[in-house]
């Protein structure tokens, strides 16, 4: 595919931070395994990337506001622009040494998802997308998934970390789901589970309890291969609800009725 100099932009930065992160994720092994050490080292990690992000897309485009996981948020001269930046998606992952994890980065005009880059440097899958100009995975076309049978379909989902509100909503939720579909992965990435909603490998994903920067590069990836991107009510409030719903249309809409269901 022929990137616009925005894509261009946005992959270079992404591959830059994704290197520095493959050389801390070859490293884990060899941490102690322990609460202090592995922890202090992953966030240091995070850390590092999140500061490549923002100096490669601030060089590139000096006046656009940030909101980043570690920073938060970073006005910019520019009131229409904002970068929202996730520098690790699937902290936990990484830690314990699985590849299943990303670097993710949206850029958000005037209130709407417009570009989004998803990158797991692990196993070198760069996705990307352009509204308007579709989803692609290393310059393969992404289609979401067209099965239109709960049954035959692989749903993603995430389970609320320890401590975290929402526990017995989502088991309720998970009750009613696994009932009725192929089965339920937990990859621990939402931005991981978005990107491959949109390439297929997944027929739908739903996840409460999530922050902007989880979700904001993959909601454009997914929409331009065709998925429907909502919050749990089907509305479009998906950054500021905390919940989202992909899926092809007829399964978001039997998605939509199983979580109502198990209310």
């Amino acid at each position: 595919m022929a990137r616009t100099a925005l894509l261009n932009v946005m992959v270079n930065a992404v591959l830059k931070a994704g290197r520095g992160l493959a050389r801390d994720f070859g490293e884990v092994e060899n941490l102690q395994v322990s609460l202090k050490g592995p922890g202090d080292f992953v966030s240091a990690a995070d850390r590092r990337s999140e500061e490549t992000l923002i100096a490669e897309l601030r060089k590139a485009r000096p006046g656009y506001s940030f909101l980043a996981e570690e920073s938060g948020v970073t006005e910019g001269s520019d009131n229409v622009h904002r970068w929202i930046i996730d520098p690790l998606d699937g902290t936990t992952n990484f830690l314990h040494g699985n590849p299943i994890f990303a670097i993710s980065v949206g850029l958000e005009r005037e209130g709407t998802m417009v570009a989004g880059v998803i990158y797991n440097p692990i196993l070198n899958e760069l996705y990307v997308a352009e509204r308007g100009s579709g989803a692609f995975l290393n310059d393969r076309r992404l289609r979401v998934a067209n099965r239109s049978h709960l049954a035959d379909c692989v749903i993603a989902s995430g389970i609320p970390q320890l401590n975290r509100p929402g526990q017995p909503e989502y088991l309720k939720e998970l009750s009613t789901v696994i009932g009725q579909v192929a089965g339920v992965r937990c990859n621990g990435s939402a931005a991981m589970d978005l990107a491959w909603t949109a390439s297929g490998r997944f027929d739908g994903y739903w996840q409460r309890g999530l922050s902007p920067w989880d979700v904001a590069g993959g909601i454009v990836i997914a929409r331009e291969a065709g998925v429907m991107v909502s919050d749990q009510a089907g509305g479009e409030n998906v950054l500021e609800s905390g919940s989202i719903l992909a899926a092809n249309e007829t399964i978001h809409r039997r998605m939509i009725e199983l979580l109502d269901a198990s209310r």
